[in-house]
């Protein structure tokens, strides 16, 4: 089963499912995903693939914790240095 597919089977279901949950926790897309419409808030299991993604990061910040990302995300952002780490510093200040 494909991230992708976890992901609408959880949408589906209507409840946590821890399996599904691992699967989906592999792709940063379908993680940020999941954070913003299905936990409605942070989630811990899927920082550490959003975390190698700045966008999904950025987005992350601005539309699931509505701040500053958790440390090792913080400092993960930060090192990257591209084109959304300039938004992500001008969003938290």
């Amino acid at each position: 089963m494909t991230p992708k597919q976890a992901y609408y089977k959880a949408i589906e279901s209507e409840k946590r499912m821890p399996k599904l949950e691992l699967i989906i926790s592999k792709n940063a897309y379908w993680s940020f995903l999941y954070a913003l419409y299905v936990i409605k808030g942070r989630w811990e299991l899927g920082e550490p693939v959003i975390s190698k993604n700045a966008e999904y990061s950025y987005f992350y910040a601005q539309d699931v914790i509505r701040g500053r990302l958790p440390d090792f995300m913080h400092n993960q952002m930060i090192i990257d240095n591209n084109e959304y780490t300039k938004q992500y510093v001008e969003f938290i200040q």
